[in-house]
């Protein structure tokens, strides 16, 4: 990563929603699960661990060795993971991730669990435990689970590899173009079966990116969301579904815990957003039909648009 930039990097590894799909039908926008990379500043923000989490930490891992030809000398792999929920489709990449299995790795993973266990009890159990051949107290780097909630804010500073968290802080209030600290603030949504899902705001110098995967927008939109994305320069936003296919008199989603396209695009006007990244496409929905949605959108508002993999935005 380059030194002390001055912007959001964002960049998408995985854009599906439910289970990874893998056809020639599916090559432009891809069909790995929810993962986003965020860099900013120094340091690299992951975005959930869906499928697209594998081929992130091979590229984190090239980086790594290409550091240095002594072993000794490699930098060290230093990452924050922030965890949305724990559905499937958002941590099923976690066993695969390369990076954890670096002895040299600092990897702290936040999120939540919805039950009353820690999350580190839960993902040892459902990741590591019983469904794969390695345990939790196996990995080999330094790995530290912590549970948030949306009275916290996560502030990585400046030449620190240790977030701090922070309670009760009014992200508001601080004036995030003074420091070159990030701050990560939260939001818990209920619309999503189970638990609910933590929504997140990444701030650094002065701009922000909102991370608003599983999240259901009924009828009026949802306003706690909206004002915690108020002027956000990039929302990204849950787009399961086409509403046709959300109202289906045969098959439908209402209720399911996602958002479609409409519902996206009228949250990131509600809230002012200046641009607008709808991803989590349902995986039965091809390049054609997300092409044929695009070129829609696009006559809507040129600042809407669908995630692909591989496609980067800088803010």
């Amino acid at each position: 990563m380059e030194k002390n930039n001055h912007y959001i990097k964002v960049k998408f590894w995985g854009i599906r929603g439910s289970y990874p799909v893998l056809n020639k039908d599916f090559l432009n926008y891809g069909g790995n699960t929810s993962c986003i990379e965020v860099i900013a500043g120094n340091h690299r923000i992951i975005l959930d661990a869906g499928t697209g989490i594998i081929p992130l930490g091979d590229k984190i891992v090239r980086e790594h060795i290409s550091s240095a030809d002594n072993l000794k000398d490699r930098k060290p792999i230093e990452l924050t993971l922030l965890l949305s929920h724990i559905h499937q489709d958002h941590i099923q990449g976690l066993n695969f991730f390369k990076p954890a299995n670096i002895l040299s790795t600092k990897l702290n993973l936040f999120g939540y669990s919805g039950y009353n266990e820690s999350l580190e009890k839960i993902l040892s159990e459902i990741v590591y435990g019983k469904s794969f051949p390695i345990k939790l107290y196996d990995i080999t780097s330094d790995y530290n689970i912590n549970d948030i909630t949306e009275s916290e804010v996560i502030i990585l500073k400046d030449g620190n590899n240790k977030p701090i968290v922070e309670k009760n802080m009014n992200i508001e209030l601080v004036n995030t173009s003074e420091n070159n600290n990030v701050y990560i603030s939260v939001l818990k949504t209920n619309s999503h079966p189970n638990f609910g899902v933590l929504c997140f705001k990444i701030s650094y110098k002065g701009k922000s990116i909102v991370y608003a995967t599983d999240t259901e927008c009924y009828v009026g939109g949802s306003k706690r969301l909206e004002l915690f994305a108020k002027d956000t320069d990039l929302l990204i936003h849950d787009s399961q579904y086409t509403t046709e296919d959300y109202l289906s008199n045969i098959s439908p989603k209402q209720g399911h815990g996602h958002s479609t396209f409409d519902m996206a695009m009228n949250t990131a006007q509600a809230c002012n957003a200046k641009k607008l990244a709808m991803f989590h496409f349902d995986p039965s929905y091809s390049d054609d039909k997300l092409t044929f949605i695009e070129n829609i959108l696009n006559k809507k508002n040129k600042n809407y648009i669908l995630a692909k993999e591989g496609m980067e935005i800088c803010i």
